[in-house]
């Protein structure tokens, strides 16, 4: 079995989630060929795993100062390009096309008639997730950017019959300790729609906590009690099982492996963009995270003598999905996702 794994780029859950399932998909034997759209190619690092990839413009959304920038969002629209990358995506050679919201191949595989199936966070929003409506545009809206034969959406509850728990590279809960939480060893800072500078200012007027504020273009360096670092995808796991909290914007994934592995979470939407800000609604609605929207030194002191949160186990279904496509997704989806929720201790 041959399929073609389209994957949006503009965030980095996208690309965990293809990491986490490429193991399993290949352990079925199944031949992957990837296609990644919506951020530079110049932008894409540690991409080895994924070989000879395919890159397209696609779509995504422009952001400053944590917010989505409507105006620079529609000028950086290339429909014609997008038109001539779905036209000439030949999908002959494969047997299945795979989509985490990448809006080419799913248009390519609509167009030609492929069978296809949509794995993405993006598709749970066409439910009210924690009791929070839906907006009325917003399951079109999703079917429209990336439809899809199947749709996947992963969620942190079994709240729906067809919602998948998250699919994440291995995340083992770190051991809890009697550290001492007036003097925690680090908390780890993830904010990349945030002006640096600003955040480091913000995080100075703590002194007495130490962090550790990865940002992008950056070079190893410290100020007072903040330690900025490059991106780093073998740095920044370790540092995640050891720290005492994180702080990052609501997206679905850091937020899925910090609750996994038992840290406190402060959480900033990206303003404008509806997934986090639904996101954020949830965490909050579960207890498992404080929201906040502006830098506030107070709010963030506060939150700092809170105690640590609870590891949150869920299933890994990145077995079951890679059997599933395997066996031509005859399966039900409420199926398959009730035998994967039913793997929860």
């Amino acid at each position: 079995m041959k399929i073609l794994y389209g994957v949006q780029a503009t965030g980095n859950g996208h690309i965990t989630r293809a990491r986490a399932l490429l193991p399993a998909l290949q352990q079925q034997g199944i031949d992957v060929d990837f296609l990644f759209s919506g951020r530079a190619q110049s932008q894409l690092f540690d991409m080895e795993m994924f070989g000879d990839y395919r890159w397209a413009h696609g779509f995504t959304f422009a952001t400053a100062n944590g917010k989505v920038q409507k105006l620079a969002t529609v000028g950086n629209l290339r429909p014609l390009q997008f038109y001539r990358d779905v036209r000439q995506l030949d999908l002959t050679a494969y047997d299945l096309v795979l989509t985490d919201f990448e809006p080419v191949t799913a248009w390519a595989a609509k167009r030609q008639g492929k069978l296809s199936v949509g794995l993405a966070r993006q598709y749970s929003l066409r439910y009210p997730l924690a009791g929070k409506q839906s907006a009325s545009w917003l399951k079109t809206a999703i079917s429209c950017f990336a439809p899809a034969t199947h749709l996947l959406g992963v969620h942190w509850q079994p709240a729906f019959p067809d919602l998948l728990p998250p699919l994440l590279s291995s995340v083992v809960p770190a051991p809890q300790t009697a550290t001492s939480y007036s003097q925690p060893p680090f908390i780890l800072v993830y904010l990349p729609f945030e002006q640096t500078r600003r955040v480091i200012n913000w995080l100075k007027q703590c002194p007495s906590w130490q962090f550790k504020l990865y940002a992008a273009g950056t070079e190893l360096c410290t100020e007072d009690n903040v330690t900025i670092l490059p991106l780093s995808r073998s740095a920044f796991p370790i540092d995640l099982q050891q720290c005492s909290g994180v702080i990052c914007n609501s997206g679905f994934g850091l937020c899925s492996e910090a609750m996994i592995a038992g840290k406190k979470l402060l959480v900033k939407p990206l303003q404008g963009q509806i997934e986090q800000a639904y996101n954020s609604y949830t965490l909050v609605q579960m207890g498992k995270a404080e929201q906040f929207k502006q830098f506030s030194p107070e709010l963030l002191l506060n939150w700092l003598y809170q105690p640590a949160a609870e590891p949150y186990p869920l299933p890994d279904p990145a077995q079951a999905i890679a059997r599933w496509l395997k066996q031509g997704c005859a399966t039900p989806i409420p199926e398959l996702a009730a035998s994967i929720w039913q793997q929860q201790a």
